[in-house]
């Protein structure tokens, strides 16, 4: 079957057309974009090779943890690696906690990465962002698009007198040497995945597909044995397609990546397709680029990128929790409590002031004169005046205190969990429970509560938005 054309997004990939207008964005919200423009022109290629980069410190690597992990959310991807200032904008204002970066391959268009340092990869994940190493190296002996330049083979589809496609298989174990080479010197963890970048072919050609395979099974091999996870990324109808018949047709016969990355422009962000069957690399080892080339603004920075959306390892999730020794802290409403009030959200009062160091006693459940001198002494300390009644608005900026990350859909942990809380506590119409994972519905109650209060409707907590939640606006 003849993979489907695309549009020449930075001369980088062969991907099947978009199946729906390119210009649906469905934001966490179900909000439209800031700023959505097409741009599907090809950008000037550098033929240009990147310095090396230099090696990164002992000190950087042992920050960096294993990249993209275990994310369920949203991702983008384009050709050079954005400045610091534009991702630190996107971090905190657009949809995506993902990002998938060109670090290697002869063939890609973009080989010149001013940005790609060992700093600017330890920079991203200490911020937070997942990242997505690419390798475009050598591409299947039928793509038309390549070589692209002088220094970057193909795939060789010479079977062998075994039969074996030896050469491809050659080829894909040395492209997975030199990628984990550039990984290593840019600090990126083992265990980290690194995604093959196939762009899409005529799969009905034999040795074209069968070296294509061989090669794949041969990264896979090789990536494996260097300590990294093996991704695979192509167009839904030609590779994807290609490795999923491998896997139920021949299983055995080839070593077939970890993950996969879909190409299929159906602007749904999800991780299905109908080129491949459901039960392929589920639970946890797809991502789909549902949306190809186009411009998005956001924070005022404007990139061109393709749309992803990620379910991989375990997915996003977060670890139970135990507050004084089994204390409930998460209820749909904190009510007002006035001196003498019994309920079971004055266990959680009592609790978090005891976290905090203001109350000694025990967890009683009711609002007593020693519950009340400490929730006064929070109040003092937090700039309130001093009442004998915990307001709703106490409630939102007890529940709320900590650090203040960027947690957005995809993240997942006790910082979530303060955000879920303190929303929960600002509306309790909307019933919010506080799971620790910031899914779609805790970025429909953020947006709702950021503008009722006059924020701008990101969907993301930011320094801003937990600035606000700390003075108890609701």
């Amino acid at each position: 079957m003849l993979s489907a054309p695309s549009g020449p997004f930075c001369g980088r990939r062969r991907r099947p057309p978009a199946t729906v207008a390119a210009t649906v964005l469905l934001l966490v919200a179900g909000l439209l974009g800031s700023t959505v423009g097409m741009s599907l022109g090809a950008a000037p290629a550098s033929a240009g090779v990147a310095p090396a980069a230099a090696l990164p410190t002992q000190a950087l690597l042992d920050g960096n943890v294993v990249t993209p992990g275990d994310f369920t959310g949203y991702g983008f991807d384009q050709c050079h690696a954005p400045d610091q200032r534009s991702m630190n904008r996107w971090l905190t204002h657009s949809p995506f906690l993902a990002a998938g970066i060109y670090i290697s391959g002869n063939s890609r268009a973009c080989r010149d990465q001013p940005n790609l340092t060992p700093s600017w990869i330890s920079n991203q994940l200490a911020k937070g962002w997942r990242l997505l190493p690419i390798t475009l190296g050598p591409q299947a002996s039928c793509q038309p698009r390549f070589p692209r330049y002088d220094d970057d083979p193909k795939i060789n589809p010479k079977r062998g007198t075994d039969g074996l496609y030896r050469w491809a298989r050659d080829q894909g174990t040395a492209e997975a040497a030199k990628t984990v080479g550039v990984a290593q010197g840019l600090g990126i963890a083992p265990g980290s995945t690194l995604w093959y970048d196939l762009e899409g072919f005529n799969d009905e050609i034999t040795d074209c597909r069968e070296s294509a395979l061989a090669f794949l099974s041969a990264w896979t091999d090789q990536i494996h044995a260097l300590g990294y996870v093996s991704g695979v990324y192509s167009s839904a109808g030609s590779g994807i397609e290609m490795l999923d018949d491998a896997r139920v047709e021949r299983p055995g016969q080839f070593s077939l990546p970890d993950q996969i990355w879909i190409a299929r422009w159906d602007g749904l962000a999800n991780t299905s397709t109908q080129y491949i069957r459901d039960d392929g690399w589920v639970p946890g080892g797809r991502m789909k680029q549902y949306q190809g080339g186009h411009d998005e603004t956001w924070g005022g920075v404007r990139i061109n990128i393709d749309r992803n959306w990620l379910d991989l390892g375990l997915g996003s999730h977060a670890d139970r929790e135990t507050h004084c020794g089994g204390a409930r802290l998460s209820y749909w409403r904190y009510p007002a409590l006035q001196p003498g009030s019994t309920a079971k959200q004055v266990t959680a009062l009592q609790c978090l002031l005891k976290e905090k160091g203001l109350y000694d006693g025990p967890l009683t459940g009711t609002y007593d004169d020693a519950t009340l001198a400490a929730a006064n002494g929070w109040m003092a300390t937090q700039g309130f005046p001093v009442q004998a009644k915990f307001a709703p608005r106490h409630w939102v900026a007890l529940l709320s205190l900590g650090a203040k990350p960027v947690v957005k859909v995809g993240s997942a942990g006790p910082d979530v969990r303060r955000l879920q809380r303190a929303l929960a506590a600002a509306s309790p119409q909307l019933h919010l429970t506080a799971t620790g994972v910031f899914d779609s519905t805790t970025a429909a109650a953020l947006g709702a509560w950021q503008e009722a209060v006059g924020l701008p409707v990101t969907g993301v907590a930011a320094p801003g938005t937990w600035k606000k939640l700390w003075q108890g606006l609701r």
